[in-house]
């Protein structure tokens, strides 16, 4: 039986880069296809070739044995092939019917469009699909978690029968994920069958048959999932061995505090948030989602407004109503949506190196001191091993550990005392999240006192030497790492109780 989709010497280019060479890849009725690879590997444009966003410089697409070349998405999507992004891409303001059927929506008579069809044909979808969902829910009250959902159910609409996922389960939590990888494992049937991208090697095992391994663009081997290893299927990623999960060594944290937070509140959610951080340490926060950790950097920082409470550097109180008063303080925020807040994606490596300390390089005329930013960028871009042409390329064509790096580096270029790191690792791959640890690990030797929030809790106990606990807008508890455990981590950070209530702490 031919394959339900082949893929034969597919290969690319863009200006300066070989995006794809020669990459083949199978997927087989009734199957969950991983499709793995670091930043970089050329994951991303091969969907984009599958969905038509992009064409092949050469290769073959092969759909039940028959040759298809997509024009377009729209084109993809009627021959059977969707595709979720990991960036979901819904309008808050319309329902979840609207979203689902946009474009297609049931009119009377050709012309007027009838909401009555529209949610019912949207409630028979999903019904089918098993979803909580409403047709009537706007999708800007719904959870993460939900607005998948929908995002699957829109691609399912168009009766896919390859449906290929990006990051799925980047933004939820456990049990969101169980539903999803639930909804997955209804939708495969011998008719149809999913492409699968993540960068948690866990949840292969639970979810995947076989695996497709991606490196510098091109096909490095396709395993079976029971008989492969998480070792084996990162060393044919990166083509190197990965250290592992060793605790970090004990703080070399000394003298008096760096940061001191003293009953930070928000009207929100934050209530008596109090903590330090040393120099050469590394606080970890870790909490479920909605817990306040993201919460408690921003109010920090003065990107969202504080009810009460003080923030201190180097002992002495400072007034923040804003990220520029944190930077002008000491204080570099490193968001954990580095696209919207860390750089700016249609500017240069070196325009975003220096982002953040322009008036170092301005003359009191107005005057920009182009030579000795040319330089500061390419020293950093060296010192971080950022991986571009050249300083004049545009972070947009970067992937996410080199964008990452180059947050960092904006931030090292100001010479803050305190860095926060809002998950630091989020959508990039294992040997570049092995490159990131590696540099807070020099950052902190170097005395730099770092705060890490970190929804991954081997991340947190690979990092931490002590760890910060939240639980509904509340620290719970302070661990030091050589008493931390995942299951104690997850005893605290589920106190939704009168211990919590009244903001009792364990140190």
């Amino acid at each position: 039986m031919a394959a339900l989709l082949r893929v034969s010497g597919a290969s690319k280019r863009f200006p300066g880069v070989q995006a794809l060479d020669g990459v083949d890849l199978e997927l087989r009725h009734g199957e969950v296809l991983a499709l793995v690879g670091e930043n970089g590997a050329g994951k991303s444009t091969l969907m984009k070739l599958l969905s038509g966003i992009d064409r092949p410089d050469e290769g073959e697409f092969f759909l039940d044995g028959s040759q298809y070349t997509p024009g377009n998405p729209r084109h993809a999507q009627e021959l059977g092939i969707s595709i979720i992004h990991q960036e979901l891409n819904l309008m808050p303001d319309l329902t979840v019917a609207q979203n689902i059927f946009i474009g297609r929506e049931p009119r009377v008579g050709g012309f007027v469009l009838s909401e009555r069809a529209l949610n019912r044909r949207t409630r028979e979808l999903l019904a089918r699909l098993g979803l909580p969902l409403e047709p009537t829910d706007l999708i800007g009250d719904l959870t993460v978690a939900r607005q998948q959902m929908v995002e699957i159910a829109k691609a399912l609409s168009f009766n896919a029968r390859v449906l290929v996922m990006d990051e799925p389960t980047a933004a939820l939590n456990e049990t969101e994920v169980d539903t999803l990888f639930g909804l997955i494992r209804r939708f495969v049937t011998p008719a149809t069958g999913v492409i699968y991208i993540s960068h948690r090697m866990h949840e292969l095992a639970q979810i995947t048959d076989r695996i497709t391994v991606l490196r510098d663009g091109r096909h490095v081997g396709t395993l079976d999932t029971a008989t492969s290893t998480v070792p084996e299927v990162i060393s044919l990623m990166v083509g190197r061995a990965i250290t592992g999960e060793q605790r970090p060594r004990a703080a070399a944290a000394t003298g008096d505090p760096v940061l001191s937070v003293r009953g930070l509140r928000t009207r929100a959610l934050l209530r008596d948030v109090s903590f330090e951080v040393r120099r050469g340490e590394i606080l970890g926060f870790a909490g479920l989602m909605g817990a306040g950790r993201t919460e408690v950097a921003r109010a920090i920082v003065g990107a969202d407004r504080k009810e009460g409470g003080t923030v201190a550097v180097h002992g002495r109180e400072v007034a923040i109503a804003g990220p520029a008063d944190a930077a002008r303080a000491g204080i570099g925020y490193l968001s954990e949506d580095r696209k919207r807040y860390g750089v700016l994606l249609g500017r240069s490596v070196r325009d975003n190196v220096v982002l953040a300390s322009m008036p170092r390089f301005t003359s009191p005329l107005g005057l920009v001191a182009d030579r000795l930013i040319g330089r500061t960028a390419t020293e950093y871009v060296d010192r971080l091993r950022i991986r571009t042409p050249s300083t004049g390329q545009l972070v947009q064509h970067l992937s996410g550990g080199n964008q990452q790096k180059t947050v960092v580096a904006k931030w090292l270029v100001r010479d803050c005392d305190v860095l926060i790191f809002d998950e630091p690792t989020r959508g990039i791959d294992v040997g570049a999240k092995d490159e990131i640890y590696a540099l807070l690990d020099e950052l902190a030797a170097a005395g730099k006192a770092i705060v890490m929030i970190s929804s991954e809790l081997p991340e947190v106990l690979r990092m931490s030497h002590r760890i910060a606990v939240m639980c509904q807008g509340r620290i719970t508890a302070i661990l030091d790492n050589t008493d931390a455990t995942q299951e104690n981590i997850m005893d605290y950070a589920t106190r939704f109780n009168a211990e919590a209530a009244e903001g009792t702490v364990t140190t």
